[in-house]
């Protein structure tokens, strides 16, 4: 049965836990609009259809794109054009139109940390390009048929120029069998090894108890023969989007092995070989070779794990880490079974965790731990923290050298945090997304937790700012988002922040003796309110001093100083690092 519905409208709280998981963060008005909305609603605005295209990088040496048309001795050099890449793909989660865009946005990059790739494996801007508009065809679809499905994704993925690259598949040749995209295509892609934490021993080697290595050979030999297209001229007939070629020609793949490959008992003992009416006389063709992959990813897709596998990959993205026995067998179960029966598609599945119960924790006697819990990424810290405040990036198209210089500082500020854009450590993609036990926690360090900080102290006090780096107005911010009667009292203004900036934010109290220590606790409240009022000279009344000068402006500066401590101590809190 499906997942328990929520009822009722979702309120402040719901509306910003659902905002900052299935998107990059909202703003304060898109919190408030989806506070009145019913999960059901605020899931029609997250994925309406039809959705544009983003409009392709330019490369600022030439003021045109290079994707499509190539690059020339004019443009940049492929190193700088990868990076403009990146700016481009940055630009695109703050940048988005609508939130729906956005939320779109977001399953890109979900499938990135799943299917992941490496920048200097890869080593080639249109690669990574075309990886990624790949993903977003496949991303955001709930229409009939089976074109745009994860199962059909995993099928051209195996054959993705950026895909061939990183895991040697280029090298897989008929005779001289390339493992490592057979190995990773079970382990990490597709069906995995089972619920992490909950493994048997390994006792026969080579039993990867869901599959074994003869599988991994077998695969192996199915994907052989392909090579990367350098020229981007091979287009897949259903994404539209240049693909990997077959070694030799269309009608003589000659380096694909054309032999009969068996499988273990895992999969039935099952067989796969090229179907006759598709070979030229006894040659593989290009199409015979694909249909082997075809018939490679049918029967991985037909055992019931892989759907769990995926689904798992899901829930510990946009829900939880933690997957319990209990909630494996309920709750990913159920995930599956909606997968399964919508044809592999991510939306349905989306669709239907976004407007759960189980999602906002909200049935009862569950434990009220879904707030604020999972560390966010650098990435999510940042697009969320400048969504937030809407903060604008240069026009890429009229202005795409100003706006590669503030990406460019981004970029280097999630390296500093710890995330390395697009260049995760290994082919399992980025650590906080699979790695058991540690999982999020992986994002915290004491450097990286001071690098968080300063990130925000720079964001919000314009004296710490560097060339490149974008800035909010914390004062107009409150002039015109916040009421002046909300504004102009300091433990107001505070309770009021926290509703949109912490994710546990209800019942605060300044009074240490009526603090039901639900979530953040009165001795956290007054620590803001001491860091707000602590100004420039001494008060001796400093709530009240804080109404005068917000209501009669002649100590701007001091204004300013206060509610830029306000947002610092506020941001740079442990409580601002999850969502």
């Amino acid at each position: 049965m499906p997942l328990p519905p929520l009822p009722g409208t979702l309120g402040y709280k719901r509306a910003a836990h659902l905002l900052r998981r299935a998107t990059f963060g909202p703003s304060k008005d898109e919190i408030d609009s989806f506070s009145t909305l019913t999960a059901t609603e605020a899931v029609t605005q997250l994925f309406q259809q039809p959705l544009s295209d983003p409009g392709l990088p330019l490369d600022p040496e030439t003021g045109k794109e290079w994707m499509i048309s190539g690059t020339t001795d004019a443009n940049s050099s492929d190193s700088d054009l990868q990076e403009f890449f990146k700016g481009w793909l940055l630009g695109q989660a703050l940048l988005a139109p609508s939130l729906a865009y956005n939320t779109r946005e977001k399953i890109v990059f979900f499938i990135h940390t799943l299917l992941t790739t490496i920048q200097t494996k890869v080593d080639n801007s249109r690669s990574l390009y075309f990886q990624n508009q790949l993903y977003r065809k496949f991303a955001f679809d709930k229409t009939a048929g089976i074109k745009f499905n994860f199962k059909e994704l995993a099928k051209r993925v195996s054959v993705d120029n950026a895909m061939l690259r990183l895991l040697d598949g280029n090298l897989n040749v008929k005779g001289s069998p390339n493992e490592n995209y057979g190995r990773e295509l079970h382990e990490l892609f597709t069906i995995g090894r089972g619920l992490e934490g909950n493994l048997p021993p390994i006792t026969d080697v080579g039993d990867y108890f869901l599959y074994k290595e003869q599988d991994v050979q077998a695969a192996a030999r199915v994907l052989s023969g392909w090579d990367i297209d350098d020229t981007f001229s091979n287009i897949d007939v259903d994404t539209t989007l240049p693909r990997g070629k077959v070694r030799g020609s269309k009608t003589n793949a000659s380096s694909h092995d054309n032999g009969i490959k068996q499988f273990s008992d895992r999969f039935n003992n099952q067989t796969i070989q090229p179907k006759p009416t598709l070979l030229n006389g006894s040659s593989a063709t290009e199409e015979s070779a694909f249909d082997e992959i075809s018939q490679l990813i049918d029967m991985i897709y037909s055992k019931p794990e892989t759907a769990s596998n995926i689904c798992r990959r899901i829930y510990r993205f946009y829900v939880y880490h933690d997957i319990t026995p209990a909630i494996d067998s309920s709750i990913i179960a159920q995930m599956a079974a909606t997968f399964t029966a919508n044809e592999f598609k991510l939306q349905p599945v989306l669709e239907e965790l976004f407007q759960s119960q189980h999602f906002f924790d909200a049935a009862g006697g569950v434990m009220d731990d879904n707030f604020g819990g999972i560390i966010k990424s650098p990435l999510d810290l940042m697009m969320g923290t400048l969504r937030f405040f809407r903060v604008q990036l240069p026009n890429f198209v009229s202005s795409p050298t100003l706006f590669y210089e503030k990406t460019n500082v981004l970029i280097q500020q999630l390296t500093d945090m710890g995330m390395h854009l697009y260049e995760p450590f290994d082919v399992a993609g980025y650590d906080a997304y699979h790695q058991y036990p540690i999982y999020h926690r992986s994002w915290i360090s004491t450097n990286y937790l001071t690098r968080r900080y300063e990130f925000v102290r720079k964001l919000v006090s314009d004296n710490q700012m560097m060339p490149g780096e974008l800035t909010v107005d914390v004062v107009s911010f409150v002039k015109t988002k916040i009421s002046n009667a909300i504004a102009s009292n300091a433990r107001l203004l505070i309770i009021e922040l926290a509703k949109y900036l912490l994710p546990v934010n209800e019942n605060l109290t300044y009074d240490a003796t009526a603090d039901d220590a639900s979530g953040l606790t009165a001795e956290r409240l007054n620590y803001f309110l001491t860091a707000f009022l602590k100004s420039p000279q001494i008060d001796a009344d400093p709530e009240g001093s804080w109404s005068f000068r917000w209501n009669n402006p002649v100590d701007t500066e001091v204004v300013k100083r206060q509610l830029e401590s306000l947002f610092n101590a506020m941001m740079q809190s442990p409580e601002y690092q999850l969502y």
